[in-house]
């Protein structure tokens, strides 16, 4: 099933599930507050809403309500960064040996559909396509051949990045983590609509040109060494956000470079998922005030 987020008129936000191409069934009358208590309940939390959908339920338009991120303000949002073998070699960096992590504070993520605001004071922004699991089940030293019980679904990724900021120095953060820098969305597809998340096609495309093409099976660290090595650091939590990296084919890499423009369309498609389209616009001159 694919959980989404969804906000009416007027109204607070409320979990749902996505069915067919544009309607949305309310979860509200199950008890579930946002998509993270569903993530907190698992395999419970999904059996009962199957039977609640057998049921013919209430269902709203998705023409009718706003489609939010899925997780508006996960818990973590951890990032791990040259995950494709040829990225790494296009950043002319060496194949790590141990996860590179860094992170988006949570405020900055943004809906399929809502602009990517581009900071005035970068003048190098860059696009990241991603796939994304998300923690159903938290733990802290959880075994990776145990991941399968502490993932509750998969979602796509924009990890948009002003390289001029992340290359001002080691850390990476502060090139990551501009407002409207974490795309995400529409929804999160629960792990039995996923046979293989390691066998997915991932692409991203600007105005319909594709810029990068790859799929999950290039990963350098999969999704059970990054809940293995991250748990043994951190107690992982239902809601928290692993985006695990993007392909080749990033806009500094190319010559000359590509850096996104005011007016862009941004598309990530991955296999089994969905699309995560997003425009692209100029910061206001007021929000510099």
């Amino acid at each position: 099933m694919k959980l989404v987020t969804f906000q009416r008129a007027g109204s607070a936000p409320e979990a749902g599930v996505a069915t067919g191409e544009q309607t949305i069934v309310p979860l509200s009358s199950l008890g579930f507050a946002d998509v993270i208590s569903i993530l907190a309940e698992g395999d419970a939390a999904r059996a009962r809403i199957e039977t609640y959908l057998a049921s013919g339920p209430e269902t709203v338009s998705l023409s009718a309500v706003k489609l939010l991120a899925p997780i508006p303000r996960p818990p973590k949002f951890i990032c791990v960064g040259l995950n494709y073998r040829d990225h790494a070699i296009e950043s002319k960096m060496e194949i790590p040996t141990v996860p590179t992590i860094f992170n988006k504070f949570p405020n900055v993520v943004i809906a399929a559909g809502d602009p990517i605001v581009l900071p005035a004071n970068s003048s190098k922004p860059d696009y990241e396509a991603e796939f994304a699991f998300v923690i159903g089940k938290g733990g802290r030293h959880i075994p990776a051949d145990r991941w399968q019980e502490h993932v509750g679904g998969y979602t796509i990724v924009n990890d948009v990045s002003a390289r001029d900021y992340q290359m001002a120095t080691t850390q990476w953060l502060m090139g990551k983590t501009f407002d409207t820098f974490a795309p995400m969305g529409p929804w999160i597809v629960t792990p039995d609509e996923i046979a293989d998340p390691h066998s997915l096609d991932i692409s991203l495309s600007i105005n319909g040109e594709v810029l990068q093409s790859s799929n999950t099976r290039e990963l350098i660290f999969r999704v059970p060494d990054l809940i293995s090595y991250l748990s043994s650091v951190v107690t992982l939590e239902p809601g928290d956000i692993i985006s695990t990296g993007t392909p080749s084919g990033v806009g500094f890499a190319r010559k000359p470079p590509r850096w996104l423009k005011p007016g862009d369309d941004v598309v990530i498609r991955i296999a089994g998922i969905g699309e995560l389209r997003n425009p692209v616009v100029a910061e206001a001159a007021s929000a510099n005030a």
